[in-house]
């Protein structure tokens, strides 16, 4: 069963970021869960949820794209600017976090670069959902 999503998440983006990153779940009311917060489908929002993934390698990131055409085609990694396209899919039918399902280990969220932002490691490994 998947397993509900908590602050401290680890997340990676697929195939274009460097490294790991953690879910940051703002306290708006959200419920707390063995002394942290969980996270609905809404927390998707950049540089404030979902923080950089190191160094990005693809050649639809903008800044990668010049430095890659600077450097005569060697394709130049550049820092992640994570680009959302719209809420973690799909979520959870049970719980709802205030009116928005929760967000499950198995959604996901897309880059406009192009990228799949996973979820490697919940937070917590007590609590499913459905």
């Amino acid at each position: 069963m998947p397993m509900l999503v908590t602050m401290g998440a680890m997340m990676q983006c697929i195939p274009f970021g460097a490294a790991p990153s953690s879910l940051m779940v703002i306290p708006k009311g959200t419920p707390v869960l063995a002394s942290t917060f969980a996270a609905s489908i809404m927390d998707f929002v950049p540089f404030v949820n979902i923080l950089p993934f190191g160094v990005c390698t693809s050649m639809a990131n903008p800044a990668v794209a010049a430095a890659t055409a600077a450097a005569f085609g060697v394709l130049t990694p550049m820092p992640c600017t994570p680009v959302i396209v719209g809420p973690w899919t799909p979520g959870a039918v049970k719980p709802k976090i205030g009116v928005f399902p929760a967000l499950s280990d198995t959604s996901i969220c897309n880059c406009a670069f192009g990228g799949t932002i996973k979820i490697t490691s919940p937070g917590q490994f007590k609590v499913t959902v459905t």
